[in-house]
């Protein structure tokens, strides 16, 4: 069975859901947030890459990032993935085709994924998350068509796995001395390049792919519910999800910003169980951020949102190319071989650069939504995905 063009076309930008593309446009913040402190030449590194002998505001800047955004972000994102991808496989069911022809056009935009993830990589930052979704979408794509019950299952195995590994890279972080071995630090392009290769070969199948799948699952069990896209139906649940998702995470994380701040100094295996504590209650904080979205988005109906929130849904819509372009940014502004400022900065200075980028891309996507355009590289991932149409 073949699709017909109309059953492929991806969904209009007028109808899609306002509390999916606005949940994107705002995880870019936490993205960015994440990723800024990176680029920093910092010799000596926190758990969670910021300075030990930062200032104060930088600490202060860490401590926040720790609580809210680190091992936070990336949950949300993944969540949101797998529900975008579940939407998709529906619409393409709804549209006549059965899942054999689903499945191969999940695969297709997968492999595309996963090279877009590669060039990334090569090219940009090592810390790369595309190339993990497009692993995940080739390998996982079972979860689509699987039982809740599957679902279920396999976030729980795959997360007590996710914990096995976060020890052992934190058994392995306190043996190394927690230097810092970024390959943002690299003066020279080409071997810059090669290092960045590397780090992400190993990030991408043994850390990333592991914190994703959870995620994920619950982002598909979530879409069969359409809970973003009807969130009024759904309050009460995600009411308790927001508040109790956050919690957790907020009170996961608690421990590991004392440590980060140098608050708090405990013994190597205290800190490397804070460092797990974190990062596996960070599912439930990022979950928790995605329903707050959408509770909010609940109390939009019968009114139009306003032009922030129209902004930041135009962001969501193009967070494929509004999130490589934070990563160009990035190399231009930090890398040795550009502007350097990753010498220099801070972690404090590097988050509120992080900021600035973001809302220029926030600001791009409003003006290409005015111009009715498209993201640049959503337009690539489709005609590859689905040919000419």
């Amino acid at each position: 069975m073949t699709l017909s063009p109309p059953a492929i076309m991806s969904t209009p930008l007028r109808e899609r859901s306002l509390a999916p593309d606005l949940a994107r446009g705002l995880m870019l913040l936490l993205i960015a947030l994440a990723h800024a402190h990176m680029f920093l030449a910092h010799e000596t590194t926190g758990w969670r890459g910021y300075a030990v002998d930062g200032t104060v505001p930088d600490r202060v800047v860490a401590g926040l990032q720790v609580l809210f955004v680190d091992g936070r972000a990336l949950p949300m994102f993944a969540a949101l993935f797998g529900y975008g991808l579940a939407r998709l496989v529906q619409r393409r069911m709804d549209g006549g085709a059965d899942w054999p022809v689903a499945r191969r056009l999940v695969r297709r935009r997968s492999a595309w994924l996963l090279a877009f993830g590669f060039a990334h990589a090569l090219l940009l930052f090592f810390g790369d998350i595309l190339a993990a979704y497009g692993l995940i979408g080739l390998v996982f794509t079972g979860l689509l068509a699987a039982r809740d019950r599957t679902l279920v299952r396999t976030a729980v195995i795959v997360a007590v796995l996710h914990l096995a590994v976060v020890a052992a890279a934190g058994v392995s972080a306190e043996a190394a001395g927690h230097a810092n071995s970024a390959p943002t630090l690299i003066a020279d392009p080409l071997e810059a390049a090669g290092m960045r290769l590397a780090v992400w070969s190993a990030l991408t199948p043994t850390f990333y792919v592991v914190d994703i799948v959870p995620a994920f699952a619950i982002g598909i069990w979530a879409a069969r519910r359409r809970l973003l896209d009807e969130p009024s139906r759904h309050l009460p649940l995600l009411r308790r999800v927001a508040l109790g998702g956050i919690a957790i995470g907020v009170a996961g994380g608690l421990p590991l910003m004392l440590v980060d701040t140098q608050l708090w100094h405990p013994d190597a295996p205290a800190a490397v169980a804070v460092y797990a504590l974190h990062s596996i209650t960070g599912l439930a904080s990022g979950l928790g951020y995605a329903a707050l979205i959408a509770v909010l988005c609940a109390a939009l109906p019968g009114r139009p949102p306003g032009p922030v929130a129209n902004a930041l849904a135009a962001c969501g819509q193009r967070s494929l190319t509004c999130y490589l372009l934070q990563s160009v940014a990035f190399t231009a502004l930090f890398t040795p071989f550009f502007g350097d400022l990753g010498a220099s900065l801070g972690d404090a200075a590097a988050s509120g650069i992080a900021v600035l980028v973001w809302a220029a891309t926030v600001a791009l996507a409003a003006w290409m939504s005015k111009a009715g355009l498209r993201g640049p590289f959503e337009v690539l991932l489709r005609r590859l995905t689905y040919g000419r149409q």
